[in-house]
């Protein structure tokens, strides 16, 4: 009930449960889990994109598996069976490379998670995005008013997530929740332009990505230690480039500008 694909430096995931608008079970959070492995241990692969089949990127956690936990929620099982999913996200936001989610139809609670989880999120115009929780008579769980708030700040979060109001995808990237809002025949492709660069340069991109990490926090960190944070790096990749790399036109490596 997921796929994944390694192609050309740009790692795939892909919810595959449709018929149940691809609710994360616990062999799907299991399965999420091994990819993030793989991702992590190879280094060839410098970008990720997750989607989902069916047209509705995901509802959540799977009700049965909520249901199960309801009964008694602070039994061992019941946390771990909540813990396998919030792992499961938390492992795609921990990911070294830049990554990108593709939400067409909705996503719903956890699910909103998982995409608010990535870098970047691309949405189709009427997707809808939907804490979710209050409408089920829950709490938020998985962070998901720290993810909120990281991604629109805390009045937009309140928002969301307190007041439970959903967003279409054209209004999420007004708000600043997505990246851009693109018809869903045209997603992966949007992706695959934006994370081209990334893929074909896995040990830079892990490098800027960890960067990123390190300066915009949470936490951020002040201009002065980010120059620092910068400074080793910046040194590596000259190194690497050489002397003679200099000596090739900007379009050979991608590159329209100067540096530093």
């Amino acid at each position: 009930m997921i796929e994944t694909s390694f192609d050309r430096g740009t790692a795939r995931l892909t919810l595959n449960n449709p018929g149940r608008k691809n609710a994360i079970t616990q062999e799907m959070a299991s399965s999420m889990r091994a990819f993030c492995a793989r991702v992590h241990a190879d280094d060839a692969i410098g970008a990720v994109i997750v989607d989902a089949e069916g047209g509705y990127f995901c509802s959540g956690a799977d009700t049965r598996d909520l249901a199960a936990s309801s009964s008694d929620p602070a039994s061992p099982e019941a946390v771990e069976r909540t813990s396998a999913v919030y792992d499961a996200f938390v492992g795609v936001g921990s990911l070294p490379v830049p990554t990108i989610s593709l939400v067409a139809g909705g996503a719903v609670g956890a699910g909103l998670n998982l995409a608010l989880a990535t870098d970047l999120m691309l949405v189709t115009p009427d997707a809808i995005l939907d804490s979710g929780f209050l409408a089920r008579g829950i709490h938020p769980g998985g962070g998901h008013l720290a993810l909120l708030g990281r991604a629109v700040g805390h009045r937009q979060a309140v928002a969301l997530g307190v007041l439970g109001v959903p967003l279409s995808g054209t209004e999420a990237v007004r708000r600043g929740l997505a990246w851009a809002a693109v018809e869903h025949g045209d997603l992966l492709d949007t992706a695959t332009r934006l994370v081209e660069k990334a893929a074909a340069d896995p040990a830079l991109a892990r490098r800027v990505k960890n960067s990123a990490a390190l300066e915009l926090g949470p936490p951020a960190v002040p201009w002065s230690a980010a120059v620092e944070i910068e400074r080793g790096v910046q040194m590596w990749s000259l190194g690497r480039k050489g002397h003679d790399g200099w000596a090739r036109k900007p379009s050979e490596h991608g590159v329209r500008g100067g540096g530093s």
